[in-house]
């Protein structure tokens, strides 16, 4: 069993790896096929019995430890803040949704019809590691949902990788996990004077989990 630190970390992480999916996407119209999938299966686990487990096991958050052992110790670049903004936007959202039971309620309802209706579809026969139909799916959801909230994630990236319609349906998607991710974080515990006091402590956790997954760091 993970310790409640462990735990805060592993969902922080999935935060800051659909921040940085969304990024990617927006600007690259593509984005990192691991942590693309377990990102998105994130939403379809909303009772996964770990947190781990939510995302596959801890290897589905590699990308997001390696952003947190990397940013909260210093190592940053001039792509940061906007990365950052997506983190604040999406946190920020998720206390919104906090305060509307309603809208929760909404959510776990059209994750179940979509879990339904994907045994309908047969994988992909592609390189895609995600169904393009479960993408679009939980795009509507988001749309129907979180993108009722204000103030909306305005996300910047090259126009058009933006304009092309799973690509956009693919950021509302991470957008989505990312606000899941954030949720848990809250659920765990953590709050924002987490991020400002403890930085230390939870850049060291993540390079503890990086280091047991043998995992290493990217350039």
């Amino acid at each position: 069993m993970n310790s409640p630190y462990t735990d805060r970390t592993l969902a922080l992480a999935g935060l800051f790896q659909a921040a940085q999916l969304a990024q990617q996407l927006a600007r690259e119209g593509r984005a990192e096929p691991a942590a693309f999938a377990a990102s998105i299966q994130s939403l379809m686990l909303i009772d996964a019995p770990s947190t781990d487990a939510v995302y596959g096991g801890t290897r589905g958050v590699t990308l997001g430890l390696q952003l947190l052992q990397s940013k909260l110790t210093g190592n940053t670049d001039i792509n940061d803040v906007e990365m950052a903004r997506y983190a604040i936007a999406m946190t920020h959202l998720e206390g919104q949704l906090r305060r509307q039971p309603e809208m929760q309620e909404a959510i776990r309802g059209g994750i179940e019809a979509v879990r339904e209706q994907m045994k309908f579809f047969e994988a992909t026969e592609n390189d895609e590691m995600v169904h393009p139909r479960l993408i679009e799916k939980l795009a509507d959801l988001y749309t129907q949902t979180i993108s009722t909230l204000s103030p909306r994630i305005m996300v910047n990236g090259e126009h058009g990788h933006l304009s092309n319609p799973l690509i956009a349906a693919k950021v509302r998607a991470v957008l989505f996990a990312g606000i899941r991710a954030a949720f848990l974080w809250r659920q765990l515990g953590g709050s924002r004077w987490q991020l400002l006091f403890s930085r230390k402590r939870i850049a060291d956790e993540a390079a503890k989990l990086i280091e047991n997954l043998g995992a290493t760091q990217p350039n």
